[in-house]
C-alpha cells in the first residue's frame, strides 16, 4: 500500500505533513495534507512498530527524512553508514557511522532551530544511547577498546544540518 512504501522517503522537514510527496524545495510539488489523503491509521513502519495516528506518521517520516539528510552529510565526509535505527538493550541509536576505524554513534534531533533541537537531548537519553552503544561495541572485534565517539546532528526547520562531534562531552 502507498503508506508502507513511504519508509525511507526523503521528505522536506518543513513539509513533512505531506505524506508521499516531496516538497517544493526538492523539485516536487506537495499535494494533499496527510489528513486529506485518508492514510490508514496503524501503518507498519517495517521495524515491528505501528504508527497509530497521523501525527505519529508525520513525526516518523520527518525523523526518517532528517536521518537521511544527516547520513548524506557523513557520506560526503567519506564515512560509511553502518546502521540506521539500530536497537540495543538501552534503546535506539539513529545512525551508526564508520569513520575509518572509529565508530560514531549519531543522535539526530530536529526542531525549529538548532538551539531548540540541542535542548531536546536529555540526560536520560544520553544514558540510554551509551548503554546501546556498549551493546554494539560488544560485537566489534576490539570490543569496548574500539575507538568511538558520540555526535549529535541537529536539523532545523529549513533542513540545514549542524553536527556536534563528541557532543556528550559537552552535555
Amino acid at each position: 500500500d502507498e503508506a508502507s512504501c513511504l519508509v525511507g522517503s526523503e521528505m522536506c522537514i518543513r513539509d513533512s505533513l505531506y505524506v508521499g510527496q516531496r516538497c517544493r524545495r526538492s523539485g516536487f510539488a506537495s499535494a494533499q495534507p496527510a489528513a486529506a489523503q485518508n492514510v490508514p491509521v496503524g501503518v507498519e513502519t517495517g521495524k515491528g512498530r505501528r504508527l497509530n495516528s497521523i501525527t505519529g506518521q508525520r513525526a516518523y517520516h520527518a525523523g526518517v527524512a532528517a536521518e537521511n539528510m544527516v547520513a548524506r552529510v557523513y557520506e560526503n565526509r567519506g564515512c560509511i553508514i553502518a546502521h540506521r535505527r539500530w536497537r540495543g538493550r538501552g534503546g535506539e541509536i539513529d545512525l551508526i557511522v564508520r569513520d575509518g576505524a572509529m565508530v560514531v554513534f549519531v543522535e539526530v534531533k530536529t526542531s525549529k532551530s538548532f538551539a531548540r533541537a540541542a535542548e531536546r537531548v536529555s540526560p536520560l537519553q544520553i544514558e540510554r544511547i551509551r548503554n546501546s552503544a556498549a551493546d554494539f561495541l560488544g560485537s566489534e572485534p576490539s570490543g569496548s577498546l574500539t575507538e568511538a565517539r558520540f555526535d549529535v546532528a541537529l536539523v532545523d526547520h529549513a533542513g540545514m544540518v549542524q553536527v556536534i562531534e563528541n557532543a556528550f562531552v559537552h552535555m
